[in-house]
């Protein structure tokens, strides 16, 4: 990956499809995976978390938004806990988040036109948006009640500094190359640090984080393999027929990194305390592989390919497509991307296998009076 490349903080920030396509259906459709219990979580968070009296307004914040649609069940749940709680016309300032490049006009109309979108039913719901990488401080000190944050962190700020180029692999996971794997978790910590202290920040005093993440699984595994194994031999499929230039090859990277439970609690040894925030609850576990269930219903192989085809068009494409010369808008960005679907939807409906999915959730409270 070229280095003026910018990262995006969700995995469907840059997607170049429109709004409601099946590709971003399929994308949002295995997001989900693990989506349940982190909502419940989110709903304890909004119903133990202090409110402002009003007029002053209950913040939420959406760390890493993209277009939104991901973030419309959690919130639009912990918006019915708050309102058991605070009079229906007490105000909820709802902030969403993420980088400069987001499409931020995708997220506006998700919000306006999506049934399932809080504004439609609370009027009292106020939405907003900033551009902003949440590795550095989005929003004021001691201003936000509730946090939420969903698929987003694994994203790193940027590659890193010095790290060597690895050529096995666009997945640092499953690279051989041991000093581009420990530098890329040293990103990952420093990110990880970066995002918790300025979090620390933002929150009031008992304010709460949920986070749910990809975490690595308790045998050390990353998760995905067939998919990211998929990728590689489609990319040389690509290389071969000469849509794809070896040195264009050699400059993807998908920057994500996977946290393990040590990895997440590091910051908070020896006191379990980092920047006022403290961990309520950590669990690292795996999530459902929804095309592989629906295969073992259906049979149906070429279904099973297509659809993580789609999840892997919408989440890693447009990042692998920046390395093209002219970038993923450039003459050849729309036909690699959909030569490259069509190569991995058919070598994974060739061999149909279950993906492990490693999630981490947490729950963050920032404690004291800060």
């Amino acid at each position: 990956m070229r280095p003026e490349h910018r990262l995006p903080e969700s995995s469907i920030v840059v997607r170049p499809e429109p709004m409601g396509s099946a590709t971003y259906t399929a994308s949002s459709r295995l997001q989900a995976a693990g989506l349940p219990p982190a909502v419940a979580l989110f709903e304890q968070a909004a119903e133990q978390v202090p409110l402002p009296a009003p007029p002053q307004p209950i913040v939420i914040a959406d760390y890493g938004a993209a277009t939104g649609h991901n973030s419309l069940k959690p919130i639009s749940a912990a918006i019915k806990v708050l309102r058991r709680r605070t009079p229906h016309d007490h105000a909820i300032l709802m902030t969403h988040t993420d980088v400069p490049d987001n499409d931020f006009t995708a997220l506006f109309r998700t919000l306006a036109d999506d049934p399932d979108s809080y504004v439609h039913w609370d009027q009292a719901s106020f939405a907003s948006a900033v551009g902003r990488s949440f590795y550095t401080q989005i929003l004021p000190s001691n201003a936000v009640n509730l946090g939420w944050t969903a698929w987003a962190i694994q994203w790193l700020s940027r590659i890193p500094q010095g790290a060597p180029e690895f050529h096995d692999h666009v997945t640092v996971a499953y690279s051989k190359n041991e000093e581009a794997r420990a530098a890329y978790a040293h990103q990952a910590a420093t990110d990880w640090q970066n995002f918790l202290a300025f979090r620390g920040r933002e929150l009031c005093p008992e304010g709460r984080l949920v986070v749910l993440t990809m975490a690595v699984g308790e045998d050390g595994e990353f998760g995905y393999r067939p998919l990211n194994d998929t990728l590689v031999a489609a990319l040389n499929d690509l290389v071969r027929d000469g849509l794809l230039h070896r040195d264009e090859l050699q400059h993807m990277v998908i920057p994500t990194h996977a946290r393990s439970e040590t990895d997440f609690r590091a910051p908070f040894s020896p006191k379990g305390l980092f920047e006022g925030l403290t961990i309520e609850h950590l669990e690292v576990f795996e999530a459902e592989d929804r095309f592989w269930t629906r295969f073992q219903l259906d049979g149906d192989a070429a279904a099973f390919g297509a659809q993580w085809a789609a999840f892997a068009r919408a989440a890693l494409f447009p990042t692998m497509a920046a390395a093209l010369e002219g970038g993923v808008r450039g003459p050849r960005g729309c036909e690699f991307i959909r030569q490259l679907e069509a190569a991995v939807a058919q070598r994974l409906s060739s061999a149909p296998e279950p993906m492990q999915i490693p999630l981490a959730s947490l729950v963050l409270v920032k404690r004291g009076s800060q």
